[in-house]
């Protein structure tokens, strides 16, 4: 048997419909923020990511999908979408558009790393980018999308951590400051982190292994290094956010994984994984589209990892998309079929979610498929049915029966499924 490759998965239903439900709100909400959708490639040249992300990263030292084509060109599975989204602004002439340019993407990324809770080779994500816009009230604005999403899914427990990295030209002076205060315990660092010494020592803040977890939480903040103009950038961004009603707390050592951010930087972890599980996370990027050839074009944005996002999803987002009732429409005889399928259409535009019996079963083993499936109401065409205009709806929950007529059998079903939601909320 071919089996699926490790750090895969298939989403079967119904767990898939909380997955296109979670994407569709995102593509609401984000949309309504007037931020449209870019459909990126899934390969890239794998310069576009060393150069973007950073060689010195875990994503591009240890985890990218890398491969020669037939013509020996290296190319990369896609590891994130904010490296692609300014590629396309510099190739695609993205900069004679109106300013701020706002996109959104959607789709499955992939890193080899170690297998977890939550965290698999192929992942999905949602994400957001601000692309033209230097201001405090541009990372508001992403992290105003953010917090709108998140409570459109029922969340109320999120943390977002925010910290400051200051500009490019505060980083030697931290690195400085950082390797002065590590040196007598250098000898202690995981492997990781001695190889990020040389290459990348703001990496070294972002260690996940107990001990040098313990030795960073001793160094300088790398916020009380940054210029005053960086400092007030994110000072505004802390105040504004406090005034719409969005609450952050600072978190001093918060890096994130990649070597473009710059100023503000942020995380969202949720109590229920604990705070070393991010569900998601983003911040500036001032320096990207430069980086990789373009005009000096600020940015900012997001990314929402999909899978760790549905593991904590509130179970009230939950119920809401997988108890949405199910109808079966049931016809009896060849005759009746034509009629049935014209039913279920007229049943799906109304916004019901139908299953038709198309295998030929008698009414008995009809019935009970549409109880196997959990169907909330059967909807029985029968010769006799089609010959009066009507058809028989049997409530499978509650066992009653009643002929309604064709032409109003769908407003028919809206009131009952009403009822019945109704006395579930009662009861």
């Amino acid at each position: 048997m071919i089996q699926r490759v490790r750090g895969t998965r298939d989403i079967l239903p119904p767990e898939s419909r909380l997955w296109a439900n979670a994407e569709a709100q995102a593509q609401r909400v984000f949309g309504g923020f007037g931020y449209d959708e870019i459909r990126l490639p899934l390969v890239e040249a794998t310069e576009l990511f060393v150069r973007g992300v950073g060689e010195g990263t875990d994503i591009v030292a240890k985890e990218m999908y890398t491969f020669a084509d037939r013509k020996g060109r290296s190319l990369t599975l896609r590891p994130e979408g904010t490296a692609g989204v300014a590629r396309a602004y510099i190739e695609d002439g993205l900069a004679q558009w109106p300013q701020p340019v706002r996109l959104a993407y959607y789709g499955p990324m992939f890193r080899y790393e170690k297998m977890q809770a939550g965290r698999y080779r192929q992942f999905a994500q949602l994400g957001i980018e601000l692309l033209g816009a230097a201001t405090p009230e541009a990372d508001m604005e992403i992290l105003l999308v953010l917090h709108t999403y998140l409570e459109s899914l029922g969340f109320e427990d999120l943390v977002i951590l925010l910290n400051n990295l200051g500009d490019v030209e505060d980083r030697p002076r931290f690195v400085a400051t950082l390797k002065a205060e590590l040196e007598p315990f250098r000898g202690e660092l995981c492997p990781d982190c001695q190889r990020r010494w040389e290459v990348n020592p703001l990496r070294l803040l972002d260690c996940k292994v107990p001990r040098c977890r313990q030795l960073m939480e001793r160094t300088t903040p790398v916020a009380e290094v940054v210029s005053e103009t960086a400092r007030e950038h994110v000072a505004a961004v802390e105040r504004g956010l406090e005034r719409i009603g969005i609450p952050v707390r600072r978190a001093p050592r918060l890096v994130r994984g990649l070597d473009y951010y710059l100023r503000t930087v942020f995380e969202v972890v949720s109590p229920a994984l604990g705070e070393d599980r991010v569900i998601c996370g983003g911040g500036r990027y001032d320096r990207l589209i430069s980086d990789l050839g373009g005009p000096q074009v600020p940015g900012v944005g997001f990314a929402i990892g999909e899978d760790r996002l549905l593991d904590v999803v509130p179970e009230a987002f939950r119920c809401r998309v997988l108890g949405q009732p199910l109808l079966a429409v049931l016809p009896v005889g060849s005759v009746a079929t034509l009629d049935a399928l014209r039913l279920a259409r007229d049943l799906v535009q109304a916004g019901h979610r139908v299953q038709t019996e198309v295998t030929g079963r008698s009414l008995k083993a009809g019935l009970k498929w549409a109880g196997k499936l959990g169907a909330s109401l059967a909807l029985i065409l029968g010769e006799t049915e089609i010959a009066s205009g009507v058809v028989s709806v049997r409530d499978l929950r509650r066992g009653l029966q009643e002929e309604v007529a064709l032409t109003a059998a769908v407003a028919r079903v809206g009131e009952l499924l009403s009822a019945v939601d109704h006395e579930g909320e009662r009861s």
